[in-house]
């Protein structure tokens, strides 16, 4: 039953990388824009794609906290006391990111709306940042399973650096994506090739840092590196394999196909880390069914968190369904 709830927070983790990874990457593309002028087109995009559905996706975020919470207190405790830095940059980066989107549109003064979409854009590029260090510092094995390790050392190392850094990255790519296929269903030519261009670049770059980081974590998280050349490989060849094939359907078929891949790339690369990962929870000291709750909490917490996916996961569903069918442009 451990192995299971493990399992259900990574599918928690899994939908808010790829889905509210879109966000913040879309966010990264507002901030590359330029000037008010040269990107205002590109950034109205933004907006009118964003405005349906960027809170929703925050529901997969409050989803792992009580997963997590609930079912593993022990690492929770652990995580909290050791990664606070970035746990809690990225939670005002949240905050920030919410209120300068929203208030970028109803303010009249250009000045208060520089500043708003600048909080917004700044902070959808900190906040994926901070959740890759967290990550690497979870795998690279710097959280002790008592807690309290080192508050800075935990996230500002190697391993971390190249999670934040690919995690940016990857949104930039699966944004790019999104917005070229949201620009094309809209026949809007130019746009779609300013989108294309970008999602191009960040999937070269992608690839490199990645490439890079083979370097990296032989050296600082050779364990992680193991698992993601032994189990995880699959995973990677398929990601590798969805990148480029995103690229090659942003052009010659469906703007869905070529979401489709794009989500399969970044989330496979999340799933690699997970199989890599498995079966500790943190590094490679604390195992998943060391770090459980009780029996009777994991089977009262699968109930209610299949109560909570067969009322959500159906709504949000709706949700993209009307947003891509153009049904919410007008609202």
């Amino acid at each position: 039953m451990s192995t299971f709830a493990a399992a259900v927070l990574f599918a928690g983790v899994l939908a808010y990388a790829v889905l509210g990874g879109a966000d913040y990457g879309a966010g990264f593309w507002d901030l590359t824009a330029g000037g008010a002028e040269r990107g205002r087109r590109p950034r109205q995009l933004i907006d009118a794609v964003l405005a349906p559905v960027w809170e929703a996706n925050h529901v997969w975020l409050i989803f792992c906290l009580v997963m997590l919470w609930s079912a593993f207190p022990t690492a929770f405790a652990a995580i909290m006391t050791t990664l606070y830095i970035p746990l809690g940059v990225a939670g005002l980066g949240v905050v920030l990111r919410g209120s300068g989107f929203a208030f970028r549109k109803v303010l009249v003064v250009t000045d208060h709306q520089r500043a708003a979409g600048a909080a917004f854009a700044v902070s959808s590029v900190i906040t994926p940042f901070c959740f890759g260090t967290v990550a690497g510092g979870i795998a690279s094995g710097r959280v002790p399973s008592t807690g309290g390790g080192d508050p800075v050392g935990s996230w500002l190392n190697p391993t971390s650096v190249l999670g934040g850094v690919l995690a940016v990255l990857a949104c930039a790519f699966l944004a790019a994506v999104f917005l070229t296929a949201e620009a094309r269903r809209r026949r809007d030519e130019p746009l779609r090739r300013w989108y294309a261009r970008r999602a191009r670049l960040a999937a070269l770059v992608t690839g490199a840092v990645a490439l890079a980081g083979i370097a990296v974590l032989h050296a600082d998280a050779p364990r992680l590196l193991d698992g993601l050349l032994t189990r995880g490989l699959p995973l990677m060849i398929v990601s590798a394999l969805c990148g480029l094939g995103s690229l090659t359907l942003l052009r010659h078929a469906s703007p869905r196909a070529a979401q489709a891949a794009a989500v399969g790339a970044v989330g496979t690369v999340v799933a690699g880390w997970g199989v890599a990962q498995y079966p500790y929870l943190l590094g490679d000291h604390l195992r998943i069914t060391e770090a459980a709750a009780p029996t009777p909490t994991l089977a009262a917490l699968t109930v209610v968190a299949a109560a909570a996916l067969l009322l959500v996961v159906p709504s949000i569903a709706l949700l993209f369904v009307l947003h891509q069918s153009g049904r919410l442009d007008s609202h």
